[in-house]
């Protein structure tokens, strides 16, 4: 099917973007207006904090600046995404993450003007100024981190280093994004392909093993090539968030990332031990894979992708897929469909693949829009899912933002996963509990056991990898290529058992994860996905009281700490039962794959 160009897509399967400003000069003057705002903003450092009224009326202030700043950025951003060939909109996005930026300095001053006031003077203004309450989480956390926060002209000096210290990841964009060149090789049909990252995902699924093996041979053949580099790179990276939180004095890099959501170190150790526990289950699981695959004693790591239930008859029209959607979700109950109905009936979604638009899905919006989702829609089941998945967080945007002030209406990614993926976990609940045909509830089975597999296992295993470099850093280990492919190998041997044969180039996939330079971000995907796990079945299972608890935690915005947040709702992610539950669910519907792939 031919990608049509932006302005062939019928207006109706478009997002409505008019609803943020009616027309372009509209964005303009309010560009203009925020600007001179933001302009003004240095001038409240003065007197910041002489009284609690004073303090309450300037944040109060600078947040209504920043409210009108979101408009204007999420509108440039997403007026942007749909058509990256549009200079004209790439420029309103440039200026309107300059103007960001500018807004970001002039409000430098509030962290340590509130520092300044510390705990007790604090504590005072919010006895004298009650009104002040509703800014305490946000004031409270600022003060937590004083014993990490440096005096004002050595923050300067770090902050300037910035530039330097971001040198490393820069250079593996440019490298991974621009300048490696991966050869030709023939696809399934016999026509010659240039491989790129963006195809190795698609050549690795072929049913041609021929295929798979030279997609993964050629790629592996240029990181190679490049492996001291991308280990140097990789090795500066570490070094600079060793550096930053040795700086601030937390006691290493993993304390410090995490501090940020004040999540205690335990629950990353905590996944891990958990998943090393269960790693028989991984095992059984790629034991069955080369069983299905009859590649007794020659299963390799580009045998890992392919389907092995065959490609289904599942698919929808966008149509049906928010019909299917919205009856997966009705166990949510009637208010949360209410939601789900205003986006799938209010040019919310932008669904249709065009010329020139933003790869992926993703929900955005600001405070005062609604939220939108762009997706690029192919028919199949993956869409379907990634249209549950970013409902999940747009509802979560919608609920957030109709019950929190704006000081507290946004979350952290932490609990942002959860929400969608719960959805993505409900509708898997839902296909299960009505699905009788064999060959189908084995394609879904499958499909869910994947997702588990590359969420919770693999991102896992990153997970661990990402400590031990920062530890073995920290330890003084230079962190040479041969040093880094030794390690990485051991984990995947660990992790996959010993049904794969490892004496490929896989020992250098580090060479090639962007997450690696993210700062202790991808362990958010395990702990999230093994949460939505247990959410989803007491959701569906449990009682009214778990809907609400639920309903309850997406109306929490970031009111309070995501543990906080997250034990409210009925998880507690201070302790490894969530973990247990996930496994148990993984186990049980492995049971069942096995047996049915038995009798196909």
């Amino acid at each position: 099917m031919e990608i049509p160009y932006r302005s062939e897509v019928p207006k109706e399967q478009t997002w409505d973007l008019t609803r943020i400003f009616k027309t372009e000069a509209d964005w303009e003057a309010a560009f203009k207006a925020v600007k001179q705002e933001v302009k003004a903003l240095p001038a409240l450092e003065d007197g910041f904090t002489e009284s609690a009224a004073v303090l309450y009326d300037r944040l109060t202030q600078i947040f209504a600046v920043d409210r009108r700043l979101s408009k204007i950025y999420v509108y440039a951003s997403m007026a942007s995404d749909v058509d990256t060939s549009n200079q004209k909109k790439l420029a309103l996005n440039s200026r309107a993450q300059s103007l960001a930026a500018e807004y970001q300095a002039a409000v430098a001053f509030i962290q340590p003007a509130v520092l300044a006031l510390g705990k007790e003077g604090l504590d005072a203004f919010f006895k004298e100024e009650p009104r002040l309450e509703n800014y305490r989480h946000y004031l409270e956390q600022i003060v937590k981190q004083e014993e990490h926060v440096l005096p004002a002209e050595e923050e300067k000096l770090v902050s300037a280093a910035g530039d330097a210290l971001s040198a490393s990841a820069n250079t593996f964009n440019v490298l991974t994004n621009s300048d490696l060149q991966f050869p030709y090789i023939e696809d399934e049909d016999g026509e010659a392909v240039e491989l790129t990252e963006a195809n190795y995902d698609i050549l690795i699924q072929s049913q041609n093993r021929e295929v798979r093996e030279d997609a993964f041979d050629a790629l592996y053949a240029v990181y190679g090539q490049f492996a001291s580099t991308f280990a140097s790179t990789l090795a500066g990276n570490v070094k600079a968030h060793n550096f930053d939180a040795q700086t601030h004095h937390y006691q290493d890099a993993l304390a410090a990332a995490l501090s940020e959501n004040n999540i205690p170190v335990d629950v990353y150790n905590q996944l891990l031990t958990s998943v090393h526990k269960h790693l028989d289950l991984l095992h059984r699981y790629v034991n069955l894979r080369e069983e299905i695959l009859d590649l007794k004693g020659d299963l390799q790591m580009w045998d890992m992708y392919v389907p092995i239930t065959g490609k289904p008859s599942l698919s929808y029209t966008f149509a049906e897929a928010k019909a299917q959607a919205r009856e997966a979700l009705q166990v949510l109950g009637e208010d949360y469909v209410k939601h789900v109905d205003y986006l799938f009936n209010n040019r919310c979604i932008d669904h249709v693949a065009n010329m020139h638009k933003q790869s992926g899905a993703y929900s955005g919006g600001a405070y005062d829009t609604d939220a939108y989702e762009l997706l690029n829609w192919q028919g199949d089941l993956d869409s379907l899912y990634t249209l549950v998945h970013e409902t999940g967080h747009s509802v979560h945007s919608m609920y957030t933002r109709e019950n929190q002030p704006y000081v507290y209406g946004d979350y952290p990614i932490f609990v942002a996963e959860i929400a969608s993926t719960t959805n993505e976990n409900l509708l898997t609940n839902y296909f299960l509990d009505r699905v009788t045909d064999p060959k189908t509830r084995a394609f879904l089975l499958n499909y869910y056991l994947s997702s588990f597999k590359g969420t919770v296992y693999r991102q896992t295993q990153f997970a661990e990898f990402e400590k031990f470099i920062h530890e073995s850093d920290q330890a003084g280990e230079a962190l040479t290529a041969d040093y880094l492919c030794g390690f990485y190998d051991r984990l995947n041997q660990q992790y996959y058992g010993p049904a794969i044969s490892l004496g490929s180039d896989i020992d250098l996939e580090w060479a090639r994860i962007p997450h690696f330079y993210y700062n202790f971000y991808v362990y958010q995907y395990a702990t999230g996905f093994a949460a939505a796990t247990a959410l989803a079945n007491k959701i569906t299972y449990g009682s009214q009281e778990d809907k609400e608890k639920y309903l309850d935690f997406l109306k929490s915005g970031s009111s309070d700490y995501p543990i906080n947040i997250m034990q409210k709702a009925g998880v507690d992610m201070t302790k490894s039962d969530y973990l247990e539950d996930a496994f148990k669910v993984f186990a049980e519907r492995l049971d069942e794959f096995t047996d049915l792939i038995k009798k196909l």
